[in-house]
């Protein structure tokens, strides 16, 4: 369905290809014919990808790292030209690599959903599903070293249950609330951008999980489906949460921001931790803009340096200037319940406190921004011991995420004060190797995993679980010898170094 008015006229093919520089350039994507030409230095992958697809159809470029109305939203009304002439569109016939070929057979090849026992297994499946070897580069990375994604995952090891027995545990129920929102799980679906680069459905796998499940999605803000889409993709009733990454442009802010509280969403996690991303190196080596596409037509121009990555591209509207002083405006402008997401220190949880948003998620962003960042475990101690110390009487809920793999890790998190646990990458990976019902045997999972470690742990709702139900004393001890996790170190991929190229000897 074109995006553009239905009374444009008609623009064949052919007149397109005749715009392809950087004097002219026209694009099209769904259908429609758009003049970017003004817009190629204002790209935040900058003008190298545009002018690669000049003239032609960029729709299955576009996709995967757009949602479908970023185009019609961000470019002016009068460069909108009207919809393609379908009559003239010549398909292309498309060989299939040999890696592509590579990639089918190893597809076919994974192992049936039901000999998935524990979400470690969906991350070594997924990579072969992953459409390109860039969009697992962007899930997989994080910052410089990878040490703080890494001890996301050790934290929780360095706990240690103290379970209670002789209970009655015949019956145990691990259903609570989430910002108010009924959730079976005392876990929510935290924003992850760009499902398209690993599943066509993207984001929309997991709205369909979540709503059949009974579990809560954080719709993130550079979701490759729109947030739109997503939302009528629920089920009637189905609460969502909304990630936000502010934007230079306040209003554009505000705009987004009060659509979601028309739409019903009923929370809004506002990313603190990301005034600018940080190097992210498997992204960077298998960069968005690669040498293949070209360089020679940005020669002299302002643009994203090429080894910046997916990340780097599409993040430049992000606002570096965003502090403190902001808070109230948000709180001015929207009755939603604001979460502020990437809390490391128990001074900024007490400003957050005093500043009057209703929670804190305590995150380094998966490990994804400052390295050597501690996990969001080990500042939950201090976090709890400060608002008692506080005082503090008003409700404000404290959510943990990163390195979450099992039951146990959310029940932990829980017994030292959090009231939920956000998980990103388990159930993108899920997604990416087997779908919706990839998402679906994840929720499982935590629902199986919870259902005996609870047991074994001697409680039957989540309220019962109390901090001395575990020993953290090792928690900010990071050194010293661990049971090592075969399970992650056989999924987690190490950085690599700069390689030599193919030299004819």
């Amino acid at each position: 369905m074109s995006l553009a008015s239905n009374s444009s006229p008609l623009i064949s093919s052919e007149t397109a290809k005749q715009h392809a520089s950087r004097d002219s350039c026209w694009i099209i994507v769904h259908g429609s014919v758009y003049d970017v030409t003004d817009f190629l230095d204002e790209h935040p992958g900058g003008s190298q990808i545009i002018l690669k697809y000049a003239g032609q159809d960029a729709t299955e470029a576009y996709e995967p790292i757009h949602p479908p109305d970023a185009i019609t939203t961000n470019l002016p009304k009068n460069k909108h030209l009207g919809p393609v002439d379908p009559d003239t569109i010549v398909a292309i016939a498309k060989e299939v690599t040999e890696e592509e070929k590579r990639r089918q057979a190893l597809l076919a090849a994974r192992p049936p959903l039901d000999e998935i026992i524990n979400l470690h297994d969906f991350e070594v499946e997924s990579e072969l599903p992953c459409p390109s070897a860039k969009g697992w580069a962007y899930y997989s990375s994080a910052s410089d070293d990878e040490i703080t994604i890494r001890e996301n995952r050790l934290a929780f090891q360095r706990v240690w249950f103290r379970p209670r027995v002789l209970r009655n545990v015949a019956k145990v129920d691990w259903s609570t609330t989430i910002l108010g929102q009924k959730s079976s799980l005392p876990v929510y679906i935290s924003a992850t951008a760009l499902g398209k680069l690993g599943h066509p459905d993207g984001e929309l796998n997991l709205t369909r999980a979540a709503g059949k499940h009974g579990v809560i999605q954080m719709i993130a803000t550079l979701a490759s489906c729109s947030f739109d889409e997503i939302v009528d993709a629920g089920v009637p009733g189905q609460p969502f949460f909304v990630q936000l990454y502010v934007n230079r442009d306040r209003e554009i802010t505000k705009r987004y921001v009060q659509h979601a509280e028309k739409r019903g969403v009923k929370g809004l996690f506002i990313t603190v931790d990301a005034p600018q991303l940080g190097r992210r190196e498997k992204d960077m080596r298998l960069k968005l803009i690669g040498e293949e596409s070209g360089a020679k037509v940005q020669e002299g121009q302002k643009d994203v340096p090429k080894d910046q990555g997916v990340a780097r591209a599409i993040s430049a509207f992000i606002d570096p200037s965003l502090c403190w002083d902001d808070i109230p405006w948000f709180l001015s402008i929207t009755k939603i319940p604001i979460i502020l997401k990437g809390i490391s220190t128990a001074e900024d949880a007490l400003l957050a406190y005093d500043s009057g948003v209703h929670g804190i998620v305590l995150s380094n962003h998966g490990g994804r921004q400052l390295d050597t960042a501690r996990s969001g475990l080990e500042i939950l101690i201090e976090v709890t011991d400060a608002l008692k110390k506080r005082g503090a009487t008003r409700q404000f809920d404290i959510f943990v995420d990163g390195g979450v793999r099992r039951a146990s890790d959310v029940l932990k998190a829980l017994a030292l004060g959090a009231k939920a646990v956000g998980v990103g990458r388990a159930f993108l990976y899920a997604y990416c190797a087997y779908g919706q019902p990839g998402v679906e045997k994840a929720i499982q999972i935590f629902r199986d995993e919870l259902e005996m470690n609870m047991r074994l742990l001697g409680v039957t709702t989540l309220d019962e679980l109390r901090p001395e139900m575990v020993d953290a004393r090792a928690l900010n001890v990071h050194t010293g010898s661990i049971a090592e996790d075969n399970l992650f170190r056989g999924t987690y991929q190490p950085l690599s170094l700069a390689k030599f190229r193919d030299a004819k000897l």
